[in-house]
């Protein structure tokens, strides 16, 4: 016959490692919220550039154990670059109504956040299409708990595989950077 051992015997067990656990459980967690945003697209075609401006994207920071993780959304119909059937056809080629939003991830050290210029690794989900930018350089000021993040992204047509808009019979230029300017708060 086979004895087993009673329930209040395996409780020191349990205990010992919810100990154990507890200080990766309390480890200072931090964050930031974005309050605050101006993402700007360019377009060069040899008749005109074109800007499309938006100043709806949101976004939270999660710090945990020296690192930030961070994500970015905006709508794609929230460009606006002053023309109303540019905008559209934009949403078209883009495929705005089947993929709503562009969402941008990143992680960086959170002690880097103290620098004047950080290098980011961004992963970019946008057209349905998801491209990865290397060391994108940003620059930081902050002011108590806030944050000022400006830089530019390097996008092209060809990192989400949109073909390149005419007028005129002429195309585009594959260049489509992206000028970022964002207002960050410190959550504790």
């Amino acid at each position: 016959m086979k004895f087993h051992k009673p329930l209040f015997a395996k409780i020191p067990a349990v205990c010992a490692l919810l100990f154990l656990a507890l200080p990766a459980l309390a480890a200072k967690q931090t964050g930031w919220v974005l309050e605050k945003s101006t993402l700007t697209y360019h377009v060069v075609h040899p008749l005109h550039h074109v800007e499309g401006v938006s100043h709806a994207a949101r976004g939270k920071a999660v710090c945990s154990n020296g690192e930030c993780s961070f994500l970015i959304a905006v709508p794609v119909k929230s460009f606006a670059s002053g023309d109303t059937n540019r905008d559209l056809h934009m949403l078209q080629i883009t495929r705005g109504a089947q993929f709503p939003m562009v969402v941008v991830r990143t992680q960086v050290p959170e002690a880097a956040l103290k620098s004047s210029t950080i290098h980011a690794n961004l992963v970019i989900q946008f057209a349905g299409h998801t491209a990865d930018f290397k060391q994108v350089p940003f620059h930081l000021t902050t002011h108590g708990d806030h944050m000022r993040v400006k830089g530019n992204i390097p996008a092209t047509l060809t990192d989400f595989k949109i073909p390149a808009p005419e007028l005129l019979f002429v195309p585009i230029k594959n260049q489509i950077p992206v000028s970022v300017n964002m207002i960050w708060r410190e959550v504790k």
